[in-house]
């Protein structure tokens, strides 16, 4: 009787894994944007350090020669009593402008999404055209639009039944003005905000909404379950962007009111360029300029953190 030799397995030891190779070459591809905004924004943001430091006037700047200051410039404007009501009042504008710009444009994303193809096509060319019309250009219109005397709107809520508001003011006081300047600048940025969400809703699947229907979700909490926690990476983002273009918002406060009344709208922004060019004291303006910087920075770091965070679980 022979016995046959059962086959004797060899386990082989599993593979080392692959050690990834550094490479330069993303960032050599990175190199020339990182250098290109180095020399438009770096540059720029250096130079009003140095200016904010400096005793810089019309004589310096025609001369070209300055004096040293050090941090008398940021002592002057800390000291200022105008800087508590000027950076409650950019806070506070700045909040109400990006709440109602994210509110307006994610209730007319929805309104898109119900669209059919023709009518969505036409409301998106519509919104396309109110976000590229320069602000200056735009802020004109809004003026002629408001104009007492022979102003459009003046004359619709006349005719409507409002009273007699055809040569009604509305910068005569602080709270129409600000009224005023929001209605203009959340028109401007709601086409971005509603497009931008737009596209992100187009892309969460139908199966979870048809779910949540046949389960009887209301509607609020179909989009606290499913829209909200889809659309958070983008809300992050046009929540940052729309506070660094608010809080910086100058050309519209300044071609309607220019600040007044009595100093009512003066923002960060105008205060800075008041001080800068209407006082002539180049050094403070660039103070001030800085601290809205930092102040911005601030701001946006806790949604910049965050926005990381998210894009990264994904």
């Amino acid at each position: 009787m022979v016995l046959e030799k059962a086959p004797v397995t060899v386990r082989s030891r599993p593979a080392a894994p692959r050690r990834r190779r550094r490479t330069l070459l993303p960032y050599g591809l990175l190199l020339p944007a990182v250098v290109l905004l180095g020399l438009v924004l770096g540059y720029p943001l250096v130079r009003l350090v140095v200016i904010s430091l400096q005793e810089y006037g019309l004589r310096s700047l025609f001369t070209g020669t300055t004096n040293f200051a050090g941090w008398d410039n940021y002592a002057a404007v800390l000291g200022d009593d105008q800087l508590l009501p000027v950076l409650a009042r950019s806070v506070g504008f700045c909040a109400a402008l990006v709440t109602g710009t994210l509110v307006i444009g994610f209730v007319v994303a929805l309104l898109l999404q119900r669209l059919g193809k023709g009518m969505r096509t036409a409301v998106t060319m519509c919104l396309i055209a109110a976000w590229a019309l320069p602000n200056v250009a735009s802020t004109v219109v809004w003026q002629w639009l408001f104009q007492p005397g022979y102003g459009v709107v003046n004359w619709l809520l006349t005719q409507v039944g409002f009273g007699d508001l055809t040569q009604h003011d509305w910068t005569t006081s602080p709270a129409s003005a600000f009224t005023l300047v929001w209605l203009l600048v959340v028109w401007q940025s709601v086409p971005f905000v509603a497009l931008t969400l737009h596209a992100g809703l187009s892309q969460i699947p139908r199966s979870y909404y048809e779910a949540a229907e046949l389960d009887g979700a209301q509607p609020w909490r179909v989009h606290r379950t499913i829209t909200f926690p889809f659309l958070r990476p983008i809300l992050g983002l046009v929540t940052i962007l729309s506070v660094i273009w608010d809080f910086t918002v100058f050309n519209q406060i300044w071609i309607l009111t220019q600040g007044g009344p009595d100093g009512g709208t003066t923002t960060l922004g105008i205060w800075t360029f008041t001080r800068a060019f209407s006082r002539n004291n180049f050094g403070q303006g660039a103070a001030i300029a800085v601290v809205s910087v930092v102040l911005l920075v601030a701001m946006t770091a806790l949604y910049v953190r965050r926005l990381v965070r998210s894009g990264e679980d994904l």
